[in-house]
């Protein structure tokens, strides 16, 4: 007798002769697997938001300096100039200097304001000049610059936020770290998943299987319709998990436009929101399917040909 083909004349088409049907329920496995890609679906969305946001957050921090200038109306080493229109001066003929913006009195009480409340505004202690500054290349040597402004206001500081930058970037990092760990987990775990159906499905299966594999199907062909089957359940499961987490991912999305340098809103709701969403994460998105049929295929093929070599 030759071996059973996985089609032929006497085989109708749709034949289940594995019962695979009964074995790989269509219900309880794309439900799992859509919870695994919906949960992959935010890590992946939060792995490139997060990207994005300290991506525009170090570019604005890199060309962003503060200048504080103490005794801003007293003399300068200039004659006829105080102290705050020499540093003024002195950073707007500075090249790689993009603007120069001294803030109002009303200015520094809305900055000072959180931590000293209303009456930020009417202190009567003396109060720095402070010096908004935009920078054309983040990568600018400061130390020419800090020693001119010492030199024309002596006891003039400079912070280039540096510090924040780099505790900005391990937090990024540190959150990428745990959507990484987090889409590892769920690969495993929708790994663990196809296989429990599989082995319960063979279990279920096993005289059907005994039968036909003692009629000459191979090792492969069986393998093969289980890793079908899985494949397709995990890809409709995928797709289905995708779907269910797109409304929350535009959410969040829209939600973090403000913090991520986007436009003003256009007034339409929807398209502020797909705007709002990273370019690669739309790329990412349809991975899903593919990426639960790939794990489907492999977990299925693999469990099922190491129960297939345990026959007698």
């Amino acid at each position: 007798m030759s071996p059973l083909r996985p089609a032929g004349s006497l085989r109708p088409a749709g034949f289940d002769e594995l019962g695979l049907r009964r074995a790989l329920s269509d219900r309880m496995l794309p439900l799992l697997v859509a919870a695994m890609a919906f949960l992959a679906a935010l890590a992946m969305a939060g792995w490139l938001g997060t990207a994005a946001l300290a991506r525009h957050w170090q570019e604005g921090a890199g060309a962003a300096l503060t200048v504080q200038v103490p005794q801003p109306g007293e003399a300068s080493s200039q004659p006829k100039e105080t102290r705050l229109a020499a540093v003024l001066a002195l950073l707007s003929g500075t090249p790689g200097v993009a603007s120069a913006h001294a803030l109002s009195q009303q200015e520094l009480g809305d900055l000072l304001k959180p931590w000293l409340g209303q009456g930020a505004a009417r202190l009567d202690v003396p109060i720095p000049a402070v010096v908004a500054v935009r920078l054309t290349d983040a990568a600018m040597d400061l130390a020419p610059l800090t020693n001119r402004l010492q030199a024309a206001a002596p006891g003039t500081l400079v912070e280039d936020h540096g510090i924040w930058m780099r505790r900005l970037a391990v937090l990024a990092r540190s959150l990428q770290a745990c959507a990484g760990l987090t889409l590892l987990l769920v690969a495993g775990v929708a790994a663990a998943v196809i296989a429990v159906a599989t082995r319960a499905g063979l279990s279920t299966r096993r005289e059907a299987i005994e039968i036909v594999h003692g009629l000459g199907a191979t090792d492969g062909y069986i393998a093969a319709r289980f890793a079908a089957r899985a494949t397709g359940l995990a890809a409709v499961g995928a797709c289905l998990g995708g779907v269910i987490a797109l409304p929350i991912v535009l959410t969040l999305a829209q939600m973090a436009a403000p913090f991520g340098g986007q436009g003003a809103p256009s007034g339409n709701p929807v398209q502020d929101a797909l705007g709002a969403v990273p370019a690669a994460l739309w790329f990412a998105l349809p991975c899903l399917p593919l990426t639960a049929a790939a794990i489907g295929f492999v977990t299925a093929q693999s469990v099922v040909r190491r129960w297939l070599r345990r026959l007698p």
